[in-house]
């Protein structure tokens, strides 16, 4: 039968598109409700199309606010930790030192191990060292956990490489820092932009770490878990659409800026 043919040699791309549907429902419903005006507390059902909180996305008390604590922490965690990480993946797949194989394991255990445990062991470590927590405390939490995920990506990426276009620059003269930025930069710039990329959702969208980390500071993800026990306001469905459509904007300009280049290169 024609249908069935079919059927069998489309039924990964349909099995796929299936999958990719069922992991986006959940930010279509939120982007549904946010243009929701809801008659009681909770924006749980479909009452009436408003553009009320699009209009007035700070109209919620100290959302903001915990929403601008919230980018600080993961863009200066996204810098700290894509620094620290590229570096850390150039020493483990270009040097041979001692205890090579240990630092290699430990870098994957934030990985493997449950957020509860990390949460947990940062929190007494800073009290056994007095510090305050707070601010500062979410952001070394915060650095160390997307270190292993800024490791794993840069370091596939350096794997990958060819070290004969080091070894061409080198042979026209170029001197070490010229063939760092100019070779070897260019070609890691992709590993070490998802690394930033995913350190920086990891950290916006971060609970437990956070939670046990915070002190009286209030991020983003803290305020919703707050919300929802007294009434959910539409206008953080308003800022998870928007989150979710400033990332699909990067990923598509990111594919545009990539198709271009081939383009050029070919």
């Amino acid at each position: 039968m024609p249908f069935v043919n079919w059927l069998k040699k489309n039924l990964v791309v349909i099995a796929g598109l299936l999958t990719l549907g069922y992991l986006l429902l959940p930010n279509v419903v939120v982007t549904v409700f946010s243009f929701n005006r809801p008659k009681g507390r909770f924006n749980y059902e479909w009452q009436q199309f408003s553009l009320d909180a699009w209009k007035q996305p700070c109209g919620v008390a100290d959302m903001c606010g915990s929403l601008s604590i919230s980018l600080r922490i993961a863009a200066l965690a996204t810098i700290g930790a894509t620094v620290l990480g590229t570096m850390i993946a150039f020493a483990l797949v270009r040097y041979r030192f001692r205890a090579r194989g240990a630092v290699n394991s430990l870098i994957f255990l934030p990985m493997a191990m449950p957020e509860v445990v990390m949460a947990a062991s940062l929190l007494t470590l800073f009290l056994n060292m007095g510090a305050q927590l707070g601010f500062y405390t979410i952001l070394i939490a915060h650095i160390m956990f997307c270190l292993s995920f800024v490791v794993t990506a840069v370091k596939a990426r350096v794997m990958s490489m060819d070290p004969r276009l080091e070894e061409a620059a080198r042979d026209l003269y170029a001197g070490p820092a010229q063939t760092f930025l100019r070779v070897t930069l260019p070609i890691a710039a992709p590993g070490i932009a998802a690394g930033a990329l995913l350190s920086f959702a990891l950290s916006f969208d971060d609970f437990i770490i956070t939670n046990f980390n915070a002190g009286s500071t209030v991020t983003f993800p803290m305020f919703v878990w707050g919300s929802a026990q007294r009434g959910t306001p539409v206008q953080i469905n308003v800022i998870g659409t928007a989150m979710f459509l400033l990332a699909v904007l990067l990923v598509l300009t990111s594919m545009l800026v990539t198709n271009r280049r081939n383009r050029q290169k070919a």
